[in-house]
């Protein structure tokens, strides 16, 4: 069974720049696709991010060109950096495998704010 730990969030003023890490236990991690979710107060949870085994990549609107989803498969983890931060991004921001998900992780909390 996989299980997913993320870790890197913080609170950064607008326009800074955040790195996720998302470590993953079990074998499957580099056969599936992976995504980074996030989730606002008050919102639903987001795809924002999605990388393939091989490297292809695939972003929401929002992010695109701000963020980049990255991933080791041999640390079985995969990254989120983001770049030019706004108020917006504000949520908790979680990793999972695509389409079928797993028991989310606790996820990290990120906060843009002056």
């Amino acid at each position: 069974q996989v299980q997913l730990v993320e870790s890197g969030g913080g609170l950064v003023q607008p326009g800074g720049s955040l790195r996720l890490s998302c470590a993953a236990s079990g074998s499957i991690f580099r056969l599936n696709v992976m995504g980074w979710y996030r989730q606002a107060p008050g919102k639903q949870r987001e795809l924002v991010a999605q990388v393939t085994t091989g490297g292809n990549t695939n972003y929401a609107d929002s992010v695109k060109g701000r963020f980049t989803i990255s991933r080791d498969n041999a640390k079985r983890t995969v990254y989120l950096q983001m770049n030019s931060l706004k108020s917006e991004d504000t949520a908790v921001y979680y990793c999972n495998l695509l389409p079928n998900h797993v028991v989310w992780g606790q996820g990290t909390q990120v906060t843009v704010s002056s």
